[in-house]
């Protein structure tokens, strides 16, 4: 198989004939190419990568009016002529040396293979550990946000290798900010397998990552959440929580008023009654396309996803109180908070 090496690159012609040398000795093996996509860099790094393909096979493509990590990865996806792509930084962060192990995981029947700093054996040099949590939460809003890549340790890692096969005819979007995201959830695979690498110190340049970045990989979650259709599950959750509330009080008055139940014990059978509407309203309406599991243990588990919530809400509502905040609003942040906490219980674990 001929192997296209997708370099994104913006400044970074210090880094590029180590990256070549070492490319060419880890790939000794096979018919490859590089392709870097450079986005019209002030330091030139486009001139001396053209310069560098005497030596190499590179192809250098010099990008002056488009800009962005995606849409250079996009675009050299188009220019590469291989079967299987590996994406990479040009900073030395991405030891080549990885990659035939990318490769091996791709001719063992992974559709993509991640170079993965979070499985076994796995890891990252000298972060700080701010660093280290802007990392970590990055991935749990991503998993928890997009079910589709629980399951995947490092999706947004930038340096891995997939079928060319796994992103013909998706629709990518070349403004997404973690082109591994966007592929994991459009893209067109089945298997993907995590490879462990020690993430390295850079070599040359600056890092990018800032403020303005963690903003855009948020706007990008986003996005790909409304792709997948998980912001219409959030909306008709919330549609079917309010109109729970309703059955609960409607039934709560039908129970003290007109039978003279108990107040205090009217209020079990009332919750009862709104449970069960919320759940089979969720599982025709906003879960219908997600029903894996037999009735009875969606049923079972729905309960325990209102019962976490109900714990969740009195905690936060119990402790706020006692630090001085008025009851009223401390009861609607505890509401507020267990709303999330049942949607995602009931996302990840009854329709799961």
């Amino acid at each position: 198989m001929k192997v296209s090496v997708i370099v994104p690159t913006y400044n970074e012609r210090d880094n590029l004939e180590e990256l070549f040398e070492r490319i060419s000795t880890a790939l000794t093996d096979y018919d490859y190419e590089i392709i870097v996509v450079d986005d019209d860099s002030p330091d030139k790094t486009w001139e001396f990568a053209q310069r560098l393909a005497e030596k190499y096979p590179v192809k250098a493509i010099r990008r002056t009016k488009e800009k962005g990590l995606s849409s250079a990865v996009i675009r050299g996806f188009k220019e590469a002529s291989g079967d299987v792509f590996v994406v990479m930084d040009a900073d030395l962060q991405h030891p080549p040396e990885v990659i035939p192990r990318l490769l091996e995981a791709i001719e063992n029947g992974a559709d993509i293979a991640i170079a993965s700093r979070y499985v076994r054996g796995g890891g990252v040099k000298n972060w700080y550990w701010y660093r280290k949590l802007i990392s970590k939460g990055a991935i749990m809003i991503g998993r928890i946000a997009l079910p589709k890549i629980r399951d995947v340790k490092d999706p947004v890692s930038g340096f891995f290798a997939l079928k060319r096969e796994a992103v013909e005819n998706a629709q990518l979007n070349p403004i997404g900010f973690k082109i591994l995201m966007e592929i994991l959830i459009k893209g067109n695979y089945k298997k993907v397998t995590e490879i462990p690498f020690t993430f390295g110190l850079r070599h040359a340049g600056e890092s990018k990552l800032g403020g303005k970045t963690i903003l855009n990989y948020l706007k990008h979650v986003y996005r790909l959440m409304k792709w997948e259709g998980e912001l219409d599950r959030l909306i008709k959750f919330m549609i079917v929580g309010l109109l729970g509330v309703l059955v609960n009080q409607g039934f709560l008055w039908f129970f003290v008023s007109k039978l003279g139940w108990d107040k205090i014990l009217a209020n079990i059978p009332a919750t009862e009654l709104a449970i069960l509407n919320n759940f089979t309203w969720n599982d025709l309406w906003t879960f219908r396309d997600l029903k894996m599991r037999p009735l009875h243990l969606r049923l079972l588990s729905f309960h325990l996803a209102a019962l976490t919530g109900a714990v969740v809400q009195w905690i936060i509502y119990a402790g706020l109180v006692l630090l001085g905040m008025h009851y009223l609003l401390a009861n609607m942040v505890g509401i507020v908070v267990s709303f999330i906490v049942r949607f995602l219980v009931n996302r990840h674990v009854t329709w799961g």
